[in-house]
């Protein structure tokens, strides 16, 4: 099977029982900590792949991670991937879970990423602009500082990026030297 597929079909059954059970935002932010977690924690996809490890234990770990419930939608959910042998897939469901969480309700993931720390008002300018084009949409918005940019900024609104980096424009002004 596609690896888009598994992802994208588990997690339209947790965004139909999380309506169902009318805690459809509490099971995002679970599913955004888990993405989090294991973004932070290389260790963390190991673990809970090793066949050694206990169903319990492994849940455990996985509540953990998510700061949620035991007895919530998001552990029973991720349970029963760990009795289908889906763990592999746990953290593409997140991201396909929180993905059509976004789309539903009209929210746009934005990433504004610039070479050195920006202040509220710069960051503000930033969003109003992207506020406008997006016609009303709702932002959450991530910053993130990255000194290889140079100079300017980069803002990815849903995997469409505008490049306004100075690194950008160097390798622009190369390949036209090159060429």
């Amino acid at each position: 099977m596609n690896d888009g597929l598994i992802p994208n079909r588990y997690a339209k059954a947790l965004f139909k029982l999380s309506q169902e059970r009318g805690d459809t935002q509490v099971v995002y932010n679970e599913m955004k900590r888990l993405d989090v977690a294991y973004a932070a924690q290389a260790g963390l996809k190991k673990a809970v792949n090793n066949p050694f490890l206990p169903i319990a234990d492994k849940l455990k770990l996985l509540c953990a991670a998510t700061g949620g419930d035991h007895d919530g939608t998001s552990a029973r959910f991720m349970e029963l991937v760990i009795k289908n042998n889906r763990i592999d897939f746990l953290r593409p469901i997140a991201l396909a879970f929180m993905k059509q969480y976004r789309e539903l309700n009209g929210i746009a993931k934005v990433e504004v990423v610039t070479a050195t720390a920006l202040g509220d008002d710069e960051i503000n300018d930033i969003v109003d602009v992207v506020k406008e084009q997006l016609g009303g949409k709702t932002i959450e918005l991530t910053k993130r500082v990255d000194p290889d940019l140079i100079g300017g900024f980069t803002v990815d609104v849903d995997s469409r990026v505008l490049d306004a980096s100075v690194k950008s424009q160097l390798e622009k002004l190369r390949l036209k030297l090159l060429s």
